[in-house]
């Protein structure tokens, strides 16, 4: 079976995928900046450093790139834009210069995008792959982001990027910041309550990143249940979950901006994307409808 070496191995996306992989028989490797105790193959990296342990690319046959600093950790200072940058794009460029030496066994590079790439903007449009990327901070980003991962096709790789919407996991991921206001009986709306509010479950995205490891699909492709609601449906149908209250009245934009600055606008801000492409290859999600996602991810 094929070796994948993945980095961001440890994410909430990558350990979730690592144990897919090896559970359907693929040898994992990850790269780490610290070794420890793993059922994994681990492999020494250092960005700043420009640093990765050689031994890494032995054998290797599919890189997943998942890497980078998380975009809602901290507030968008200029110095934690060009960090959430430049975990994206220096590390590809890293793996890419070690790749050159990797001869004939490599094969394909799968990267992780966002749906950023279409912008922090509320609108009745539903964004396709065909979409130019936004030319705010998120669509810049993953511009620049993809631009990183297209590079591989100089060493006659097959490239996948996967555009991601916020994954809904039982632990990590937008469900924490979602629960506790409500668990609180503050349940409400955020801002006009009317942006979309695009998500996807653990177990589809991991699914999307096998079908493009076993499947011959290149190019973008948008990640996220194909049932799209918007900030209020979704809150609403948590706190009904939750048996808790929904009536406060909305959290004013104002307040948010004063909070969040600039990174209010992933919050107050959304829009679909289509899920037509991944599902015309032959993709089928397992939670497609949000209300199936939030009773697994809530009552199981």
């Amino acid at each position: 079976m094929k070796k994948i070496l993945i980095s961001g191995g440890t994410g909430l996306i990558g350990s979730s995928l690592a144990k897919l992989l090896k559970s359907s028989g693929y040898e994992v490797a990850i790269l780490t900046r610290r070794k420890g105790a793993s059922e994994y193959s681990n492999f020494l990296w250092n960005i700043e450093d420009n640093f990765i342990e050689e031994e890494a690319f032995k054998g290797t046959q599919i890189i997943i790139h998942l890497a980078g600093t998380n975009i809602g950790k901290r507030s968008w200072t200029p110095e934690v834009k060009q960090e959430i940058l430049q975990s994206r794009t220096k590390s590809a460029q890293l793996i890419f210069n070690y790749s050159k030496n990797c001869g004939k066994s490599l094969e394909t590079f799968i990267s992780a995008s966002a749906i950023g790439y279409y912008g922090a903007v509320t609108s009745d449009k539903i964004f396709s792959e065909d979409e130019p990327p936004a030319k705010d901070f998120l669509g810049s980003t993953c511009k620049l982001w993809e631009e990183s991962a297209d590079k591989f096709k100089e060493l006659s790789l097959r490239v996948v990027k996967i555009r991601t919407a916020p994954v809904i996991a039982k632990k990590g991921g937008i469900i924490d910041k979602l629960l506790l206001p409500i668990k609180l009986g503050l349940g409400s709306p955020v801002g006009s309550g009317r942006q979309y509010m695009p998500v996807i479950h653990i177990d589809d995205i991991c699914n999307i990143y096998k079908f493009a490891v076993t499947n011959d699909i290149e190019g973008a492709f948008n990640a996220s249940a194909p049932e799209q609601l918007t900030n209020r449906e979704v809150l609403r149908t948590i706190a009904k979950k939750l048996h808790r209250p929904f009536i406060f009245p909305s959290v004013p934009s104002f307040a948010m901006k004063i909070i969040f600055g600039e990174m209010a606008k992933i919050i107050l801000e959304g829009s679909r994307v289509s899920t037509t492409k991944i599902v015309s290859k032959g993709f089928r999600f397992s939670f497609d409808k949000v209300d199936k996602m939030l009773e697994n991810i809530l009552h199981t």
